[in-house]
């Protein structure tokens, strides 16, 4: 197989692997902390024309694939682990890009669109043994005291964007175009309400269409 060839197959292979998963190219760029368009244009464009190796490590990984299906050259085809190994040469950590966001202060976007400003890493076993699936998962910093004690001004959270259906708990909100951190819980047929842990704000009932829920808030962290 020419290189070209070896190429173009390592970029449909990408494309059909990401569609059985049901994940964008989008949400896959984001999760090897590259920019949302990367991996669209390797794939339509053949820019770059080869994925760099620790992209690659990622991926394979996401996928639990060879190296050698997503063009990795002949001395790696076997190699599917990221950055680091567990015992046995499985991954031992999964990359989570950090979005340059705040939640509870002020308006926000957050989408796949979302270009990361860094990574913070977690264990590929934890994130599997509770579910996560990497492509759903980002980290987002909290601003202000509306849910202190539990979430504190500059805590990091993990959002998984993949949580459903609701349930009680932390989630990551949109209401009136603002993004929140709330405890919600389900107050009655087509109701939720809309909890700060602090008790200085007041508690809120809203229809459940009216609060889009971003993201489920599955781990903190943050200073002592």
């Amino acid at each position: 197989m020419t290189n070209g060839t070896a190429e173009a197959a390592a970029r449909e292979r990408l494309v059909r692997l990401a569609g059985d998963k049901g994940v964008s190219l989008a949400a896959l760029s984001a999760m090897i902390g590259r920019n949302p368009t990367y991996l669209q244009q390797f794939v339509r464009k053949g820019s770059p024309r080869r994925l760099e190796e620790r992209d690659r490590h990622v991926l394979a990984q996401f996928f639990g694939v060879p190296e050698g299906e997503l063009g990795a050259p002949d001395f790696a085809r076997g190699k599917v682990a990221p950055v680091g190994r567990a015992r046995g040469g499985g991954a031992a950590w999964v990359d989570v890009p950090r979005l340059p966001l705040g939640a509870s202060a002020g308006p926000g976007a957050f989408a796949a669109g979302e270009v990361p400003e860094g990574q913070l890493r977690f264990s590929a076993r934890w994130l599997s043994r509770n579910g996560f699936a990497a492509a759903n998962l980002s980290v987002i910093a909290v601003e202000g005291d509306s849910m202190e004690p539990t979430l504190r001004d500059g805590d990091e959270i993990l959002v998984d964007r993949g949580a459903v259906p609701l349930r009680a708990g932390i989630h990551v909100i949109r209401f009136d175009d603002v993004l929140l951190v709330k405890r919600l819980e389900l107050a009655g047929p087509g109701t939720v309400r809309v909890i700060s842990d602090n008790p200085a704000y007041a508690r809120a009932e809203h229809p459940v269409d009216a609060v889009e829920v971003v993201g489920r808030v599955v781990w903190k962290g943050g200073r002592l």
